[in-house]
């Protein structure tokens, strides 16, 4: 019984930074195969022999290339942008002003302190065991980019899952043909058993992450358009009206900023930036009828 108090549960969720990078690797080898199957052997090729066909294949391949750019580029900033981390020493207004009433009203949570960081936990902030740190605005630890998603990446990691949606339908949608070829008889394929399985691991593996991405993006279309996190929807479903529901079109801004034309980008203007507060991840505007 002894031993047992000295164990540290804590190591195990530290485990799983080391299983993140297996993840990263699985999927660049994911989009090694597709890759192969797409661009080297399925359409490349038509492109090369010109015909009718070429400018199908020409089209296929430029929307290939630019939704892998943008998968790179969204995944990236995801990885190697903080999520928002606490400033030392960090108080709640409140607690500086002697007014214990008015920065919870305004904040919508009373003053909270993180034992293990030995600091302040502004509002919708959470401790991540992974990352053991606590993270403004914390939805949850992602494996797939070894990186917290919270405030300040929340946006990119959402075109990061759209991006991705999109590249494994087009490349699902392409590969149906060659997939079919897979079926008939051995005499009548075209490529080489290698080409084959590479061909039909690409199609299924594209197919599984279609079905398990839809379902991950409603779940967080429904999460962005109520201005809840994965980690608060128990406690949103505690409430009566949750505080933090602006409305669906303030919602989206308190996510993707108010300059539309950045919307599908992993970048925010200067001016939304400056102007809206909970992209910073220390201050968030409530609704002042909201019944908890």
């Amino acid at each position: 019984m002894d031993c047992c108090r000295h164990v540290n549960p804590f190591r195990a969720c530290a485990g799983l930074r080391g299983l993140g990078y297996l993840m990263v690797a699985l999927v660049a080898a994911i989009a090694a195969a597709s890759y192969y199957a797409v661009v080297v052997y399925a359409w490349g090729p038509v492109l090369l022999d010109g015909g009718a066909a070429a400018a199908g294949a020409a089209a296929v391949l430029a929307a290939f290339h630019v939704l892998l750019a943008m998968i790179m580029w969204c995944y990236l900033m995801v990885v190697f942008t903080d999520p928002g981390s606490v400033p030392e020493n960090w108080r709640h207004d409140a607690e500086y002003s002697g007014d214990p009433g008015s920065s919870s009203e305004e904040q919508g949570s009373a003053p909270r302190y993180c034992s293990r960081c030995q600091n302040g936990k502004p509002p919708r902030c959470h401790h991540c065991s992974v990352c053991n740190r606590c993270v403004l605005k914390m939805d949850h630890h992602c494996i797939w980019v070894v990186n917290c998603v919270g405030a300040r990446n929340y946006k990119y990691f959402l075109l990061f899952l759209v991006y991705t949606f999109a590249e494994t339908v087009l490349d699902t949608l392409v590969l149906i043909p060659n997939f079919v070829e897979f079926f008939q008889d051995e005499s009548r394929r075209s490529s080489s058993p290698g080409d084959t399985a590479i061909l039909f691991v690409a199609f299924v593996l594209n197919l599984a992450f279609v079905l398990s991405l839809l379902c991950f993006i409603g779940m967080h279309t429904s999460l962005v358009t109520s201005n809840t996190t994965s980690i608060e929807v128990h406690e949103r479903k505690k409430s009566v009206s949750w505080k933090y529901d602006l409305g669906w079109r303030r919602n989206l801004e308190q996510v993707f900023g108010t300059k539309k034309l950045f919307w599908f980008v992993p970048l925010y203007s200067t001016e939304d930036l400056h102007n809206i507060p909970a992209l910073r991840g220390l201050e968030f505007p409530t609704r002042s009828e909201a019944i908890v």
